[in-house]
């Protein structure tokens, strides 16, 4: 197996490939100022900040030069999200800082939507219009009419702002677009859900189980280092996955399965676990729910029976199988990330948590520990007003499971012959590119022409800006103050984020925006502090702490009030879940008229000379969200499609030549995408990086570089029980010479 430096080396592509490239030597010169013999000079005070490219928000710190501009970020030695190391998007956040495309000043739309036609204004003209836009949609309609979608630390002011205009209809995308069903599943099974970062004790795994879990190439900086130091422990990885990523080529078993057959190969190792008694007596006996009926439930799902769908050997399930158990309970079975894939992800990484509580990891060294996280106070404020309607008397009876706000209801309920309990006719969107994020764009810009108002909130000009009728640039997270963070991990923790720069341009933070809006609304009360940081510093001096201490540490870790990062031998554990127990046999579930146990359900095929699209990740870039970063781009400019040898020689196709890619519905891709073939895909799929081929040409660095996957995804796979949008159900041929009329709507 490979060792740690190597894994380190391969999976943190960028730190040395940044250093050594254009972009780093085009930020130094930058962004320092150099003396006289050639040195850089560099001012050694620092601001600290955490990071906003991805929602691991790694703790750091930002380094300026001697004339004032910001020189370098590296990460904070006390922060336990990074351990002190940042990975290549956090290094590279100046880029989104620097980049001369950013927006800059307040846009009001002047002509027809998506038409790019737009007139600058000022801040106080922006926030009157949409005022003004608000109060005529409550007056018609009612607030609740009213929704947001937000991503990122924005969030902690539209949030506050929406509920008191008197909406609650407040959607994150990556709830139904990404975690959703894992995070229902989990909490549905245990009680609680597994969290961002994730609650996985991979430091101290003996077996690491991975399922379509790309650690390594999605980053997740400290579950990278973690599965670096558990390889050098000699711990077994296990990667299924049809792909042959970089975790498989670490791991002691791959398991190249069969695309949209991951219950099938859950069910038989469940089914292995019991029936060999691998399974943890105590623990299932003392903690657990419906082993009886999970039993017989399995009792027919042989490796045989699982081989027949999902091409694994049995005997290599078998193997795998024996593997989890000789290390339990110091095994993982990962819940994974971005899990919307085939419609049944629910039910999919149900499977998952139940494995897990077979073996008896949830809540064990090496497996899942107990989260603890600081609790702040809350600045005084009015309550909220009590909204008429909620989201779910949108389509009453739809997404019986789900905990949180579905966002493509949302978009579905802003079309009228969709006929939803109530219309939504206005949108805040902060911090998302819905159309490069929710599947079927011809759904979202259908909606998005209905609607009486688009804001749309952001740093780039990214392709939802073109469809706004105000667009609002908000700086990026090195200019501003945000809220502090306080994510869940073994140790309670808080990190400060301050401006290690005044905003460039006329952007503004996103406190300062929802703030002023609150004036225009009369809301005014909801935002009692004209500054951000009086705000902070009334809430550290309520835990023993100021924002001076922090100005200094950046990071403040705090000792856990008891010793139970871990259950005790013979603990008595009361979990929230209805039964108090871990429900392996959900009542809950039969009770909204769903399955109580995992079933396999067999999914459609690819036609004759498709291939079923996946899409992934890559380690120097947050989905499209980094693509027009200049100091990212050199690391990755474009996305290549992986195809299988046998399939490159059917259709005569080449190393790096441009082709397109069309998919079931009779779309293609707008731009072309190089080929890349090679053995490490199966031979029935294709696969892509996320995050290319955008068609905004605002944004230049990025604008028409690689295929855009979401274009391509018209088809959503929609998981009953929570509305989460499975994206793997899309197939797509070769098409090697395209006709300009082709090009995708």
């Amino acid at each position: 197996m490979t060792n740690r430096r190597d894994f380190i080396r391969i999976t943190a592509y960028g730190a040395g490939a940044f250093a050594m490239s254009g972009g780093f030597l085009q930020a130094v010169k930058a962004f320092s100022s150099p003396e006289k013999s050639g040195a850089l000079k560099v001012d050694l005070t620092r601001t600290p900040t955490y990071c906003e490219i991805c929602f691991w928000k790694c703790a750091g710190w930002v380094y300026k030069s001697e004339d004032g501009k910001i020189w370098k970020i590296i990460g904070n030695d006390e922060d336990q999200h990074c351990n002190g190391r940042f990975c290549p998007r956090g290094t590279g956040g100046i880029g989104m800082y620097a980049d001369e495309d950013r927006l800059k000043t307040p846009l009001i739309r002047t002509g027809e939507r998506g038409k790019q036609v737009f007139r600058e204004a000022g801040w106080d003209e922006a926030l009157e219009y949409i005022a003004s836009r608000m109060k005529t949609i409550k007056a018609n309609h009612g607030a609740e009419s009213l929704a947001l979608f937000t991503h990122g630390s924005g969030s902690s002011y539209f949030t506050p702002l929406l509920k008191a205009f008197g909406s609650e209809n407040i959607a994150e995308p990556s709830y139904a677009q990404c975690r959703g069903p894992r995070d229902d599943a989990f909490l549905w099974t245990f009680g609680e859900e597994v969290y961002s970062p994730e609650i996985t004790d991979i430091r101290d795994t003996k077996c690491l189980v991975l399922i379509g879990s790309h650690i390594g190439e999605n980053m997740h900086n400290g579950q990278v280092q973690e599965m670096s130091d558990a390889i050098d422990k000699g711990a077994t990885i296990i990667t299924v996955d049809p792909r042959f990523s970089t975790a498989a080529g670490k791991s002691k078993y791959w398991l190249p399965i069969k695309p949209s057959t991951d219950i099938a190969l859950l069910l038989s190792w469940i089914h292995e676990i019991i029936y060999n008694e691998y399974y943890d007596k105590k623990y299932v006996e003392r903690y657990c729910l419906g082993f009886e009926q999970l039993r017989e439930h399995v009792k027919t799902f042989t490796p045989e029976w699982a081989y027949g769908i999902t091409t694994l050997a049995p005997d290599l399930i078998r193997k795998t199988a024996r593997e989890m158990a000789d290390a339990s309970p110091a095994v993982i079975v990962h819940p994974g990330r971005h899990v919307t894939w085939y419609g049944d992800d629910t039910q999919r990484t149900r499977a998952i948590a139940i494995l897990n509580a077979l073996l008896g990891s949830w809540g064990r060294r090496g497996g899942f520990y107990r989260p603890v996280r600081i609790t702040l106070p809350s600045h005084p404020m009015p309550e909220f007003p009590v909204p008429g309607k909620t989201w779910t008397d949108l389509f009453p009876g739809q997404y019986g499971a789900a905990t949180g706000v579905v966002s493509n209801a949302m978009i579905d309920a802003s079309i009228p012959g969709n006929n939803p309990g109530y219309p939504i006719k206005g949108w805040i969107v902060n911090g998302t590119n819905l159309i490069n994020t929710i599947p079927n764009q011809a759904n979202t810009l259908n909606a998005i022409q209905n609607l009486d108002l688009l804001v749309a909130i952001d740093t780039m000009p990214a392709e939802i800006t073109g469809w706004a009728d105000v667009v609002l640039p908000e700086c990026t997270y090195l200019e501003r103050y945000d809220t502090l963070r306080t994510g869940p991990h073994r140790k309670p923790a808080i990190a400060l984020r301050m401006p290690a720069t005044e905003p460039l341009y006329d952007s503004k933070p996103g406190y300062w925006i929802a703030r002023e809006l609150s004036k225009k609304l009369g809301l005014e009360n909801y935002f009692p502090y004209e500054k951000q940081e009086e705000i902070l510093d009334w809430q550290l001096k309520q835990i023993g702490s100021s924002l001076d201490e922090m100005k200094k540490t950046g990071v403040k870790t705090f000792e856990r009030e008891a010793d139970d990062l871990y259950y005790a031998p013979d603990e008595e554990v009361a979990f929230a879940t209805d039964s108090g127990k871990i429900e392996l046999y959900s009542a809950a579930f039969e009770g909204l008229g769903f399955d109580p146990l995992p079933k396999y359900t067999p999914h459609e095929e690819p036609p004759d000379g498709f291939y079923r699209l996946i899409y992934g990740r890559a380690p120097m870039h947050t989905f499209g969200r980094t693509a027009n970063n200049a100091y990212l781009t050199d690391l990755m400019d474009e996305n290549t499609v992986w195809i299988n040898p046998k399939i490159a020689k059917i259709w005569d196709l080449a190393n790096d030549q441009y082709i397109w890619l069309q998919n079931q519905d009779g779309v293609t891709s707008e731009f072309p995408i190089k080929v890349r073939i090679t053995e490490r895909i199966r031979w029935d799929s294709v696969y892509m990086v996320h995050g290319f081929g955008h068609a905004q040409k605002q944004m230049k660095r990025c604008y028409g570089r690689g295929a855009s996957d979401t274009q391509l995804i018209t088809r959503a796979l929609v998981d009953p029980l929570m509305g989460g949008t499975g994206m793997r159900g899309n197939f797509v041929t070769i098409v090697t010479e395209k006709a300009e009329k082709e090009v995708a709507s």
